[in-house]
């Protein structure tokens, strides 16, 4: 396989049509190197338009979700991410490239250890994998900039409006299968909040995430 080709079909027939126009993130997507961050008995499937399985009954989103959310978030220098649901590693390498941290946060003891090597293998430092269930909010380091739920969630728990500073971004799937949306929700003061749903889709969910609505859209 030509690896380069690929990574140029992937970008132009998959990403670019889904309006993903922001020229850094498409660079950024030539830069991390995907099929790094993929378990080996999967890399020919690196730049394929699928969820990619991973340990613990895991997967990772297709290449065109976490390329949509990377750019709906435009994470700036300044700013400190939270991501739940670590999984591989790649979508905290991507943020890392524009943010001036990243602490992610995986359930799953084995890809926590994943996540850990191909972030060093990649080096990048500027992300810290935490061990611990996020799916209901992270106080560590909170409030942070931008808080990017990498899994389905049938419901946004309360914790993460109170955990993003104010102009900071949250980018969530919510719903139930097979119609699920994401949404951008953009802190605008103390008490207010503007939801925007960016696109429709099907994911699975956190493996311990709620089931109860605590956020209404």
């Amino acid at each position: 396989m030509n690896i380069e080709q690929a990574r140029f079909n992937m970008i132009e027939q998959q990403i670019r049509p889904w309006n993903v126009l922001d020229q850094d993130v498409l660079d950024l997507l030539v830069v991390v190197k995907r099929e790094d961050f993929v378990p080996a008995a999967y890399k020919t499937l690196a730049f394929v338009d699928t969820e990619i399985p991973l340990p613990g009954a895991e997967a990772m989103f297709t290449p065109k979700i976490e390329a949509r959310i990377l750019q709906e978030v435009a994470v700036k220098k300044h700013e400190n991410v939270l991501e739940i649901g670590a999984g591989s590693g790649y979508m905290a390498a991507l943020l890392a490239h524009k943010a001036r941290h990243v602490t992610t946060v995986e359930i799953n003891p084995e890809l926590k250890e994943l996540a850990a090597a191909n972030l060093a293998k990649a080096g990048i430092t500027n992300a810290t994998v935490e061990l611990g269930n996020g799916a209901e909010g992270w106080d560590k380091g909170a409030p942070f900039d931008v808080i990017v739920i990498s899994g389905g969630l049938e419901a946004l728990p309360e914790a993460f409006m109170k955990q993003v500073k104010v102009g900071g971004r949250i980018a969530a799937i919510v719903g139930q299968a097979p119609v699920m949306s994401a949404h951008l929700i953009t802190r605008v003061s103390e008490t207010a909040y503007d939801t925007v749903k960016v696109f429709e889709t099907n994911v699975k969910l956190l493996s311990t995430s709620v089931k109860t609505s605590h956020f209404t859209f």
